[in-house]
Formats: C-alpha cells, sequence, structure tokens
C-alpha cells in the first residue's frame, strides 16, 4: 500500500486521483488510509446484494406465497423449454461477447435503450476487456441454448467476495415463449456467487424496484478523492461539483 501511495503521487503531480464506485472492504480504502496528501470521502451509487444462496433459498426470500410459486414455476418453465446456459471458453470469448450486443440490440429494439451500449467503441471495448477477464478468471461469459440455438449471452463479474451480472443480451424469443430472462440470469449468477471464498450475490449498480423483490442489502459505495498539496484546488472543485449535482 505504502508503494502504491508513493507511486501514485508521482504520477498524480498535476492531476486529481479520483477513484470510483468503491465498495466497502475494498483495498483502495487502504490507499485512501495511507494518503498523506489532502483527501475526501464522498457518497457515490448504491448497489443491492443478495447473500451467496442456492436458488431455493432465495427463492424462500421472496415476501409473498405467490411469488415464491411464480418464480419455482419459471424455473420449472425453463427446464420444460430445454434452455441450458454453459460457461464459454476463453478462445470462444469474443465470438460470445459480438452475439451478445447483437442480442441486446435486438432485445432493446423499438425501445429506449443505452445509446453506448449501440457504439463500436463500447463493442471494441467489451471485447478489449472481458477476453483477459475470462482468462484470468475475473469474469465468466455464460451461452444459454435452446434447441441448440443461442438465445442468451451473459456476463459475470467475479471478485474474491461476490460475483455480479453486468451485461446481457437475450432474443426476443424467450419472452414469446413465457420464458422469463431474470430468473434464469439470477439462478445462473447464484451458483457461480457460490464458490469457494464469495459471500455475495451483487445486484450491481442501481436501486431500480424490481430488485427490491429479493429484499437484498444495500451496498453504499463510495467515492475516494486523493489528492497533493499543489492539486488541492482541484479536490475543491470536484468537491463542488460533486455538491453542484446533489442540489440539481
Amino acid at each position: 500500500v505504502a508503494a502504491l501511495a508513493a507511486g501514485l503521487a508521482a504520477v498524480a503531480r498535476t492531476a486529481l486521483v479520483d477513484l470510483r464506485e468503491v465498495r466497502p472492504g475494498a483495498a483502495a480504502e487502504r490507499l485512501y488510509a495511507h494518503w498523506h496528501g489532502p483527501r475526501h470521502r464522498l457518497a457515490d451509487s448504491l448497489c443491492l446484494e443478495l447473500p451467496a444462496l442456492p436458488m431455493d433459498e432465495l427463492v424462500a426470500r421472496l415476501p409473498s406465497a405467490k411469488a415464491r410459486q411464480r418464480v419455482r414455476a419459471q424455473l420449472r418453465r425453463l427446464d420444460a423449454l430445454g434452455v441450458k446456459g454453459r460457461p464459454v471458453l476463453p478462445d470462444e470469448t469474443e465470438a460470445a461477447l459480438r452475439r451478445l450486443l447483437d442480442l441486446h440490440r435486438l432485445q432493446w429494439r423499438g425501445r429506449k435503450v443505452t445509446g453506448e451500449h449501440l457504439r463500436t467503441r463500447f463493442r471494441e471495448h467489451l471485447v478489449r476487456a472481458v477476453g483477459p477477464m475470462v482468462r484470468s478468471g475475473d469474469a465468466v461469459v455464460t451461452e444459454f441454448r435452446m434447441a441448440d440455438e443461442v438465445v442468451a449471452v451473459d456476463v459475470t463479474l467475479l471478485a474474491h467476495r461476490l460475483a455480479g451480472g453486468y451485461l446481457y443480451g437475450a432474443h426476443p424469443r424467450l419472452r414469446e415463449r413465457k420464458a422469463d430472462v431474470a430468473v434464469m440470469l439470477l439462478d445462473t449468477c447464484a451458483g457461480y456467487a457460490r464458490a469457494p471464498g464469495r459471500g455475495a450475490l451483487s445486484l450491481l449498480r442501481g436501486n431500480e424496484p424490481y430488485k427490491h423483490h429479493w429484499r437484498p442489502e444495500p451496498v453504499p459505495n463510495q467515492r475516494l478523492l486523493l489528492a497533493r498539496r499543489r492539486t488541492a484546488p482541484l479536490l475543491a472543485a470536484a468537491l463542488a461539483d460533486a455538491a453542484a449535482r446533489r442540489r440539481g
């Protein structure tokens, strides 16, 4: 940590070190504690997390018998349709990611979609970033097949303490066949979250109402700002900007 702090201080002579979306307990907190210059901690996005439990136990967390019955029926429906998930091999990752984005575009056709996900630069970034992460065990790409056709592709991020679903693409045919894509993805991600050492299934950033059906725990991320004395004005400007955004 001391070496990292010294290295960052050396390269940040004219810049502010701005660490976003730091989860409580992350290694970056040790860097923050060791930093000798001006520093500040702000609240960042809220994440929602579930314990790393088998799917049956996650279903038992649902607030009503009707909700639990519906999810169990959806799991049976997926089984009856023959939907099977398979982690792709490292040398299959690039093709799977391109298929994911094609399916993502298809599933959102005619509806409002995050524009960045449709850009060439995002496709190139996803391939460039996720490929090495799959090889190092920091991500897994899952293909879902139905009757030998790929109908969905999902990227799940893997960390020492948690697994979290990042992005997926699903063919509209799944919904036409009355398959619940969210249940399918949660079932698969829950399996990855139960690996030794992991204790959480993260629903990642966002406080959407549908996530609360599962009674998750709120986990607020942090933004850690680190400066040197000569870059303290940059820190002050970042704090003023954050305050203005909150007021806005």
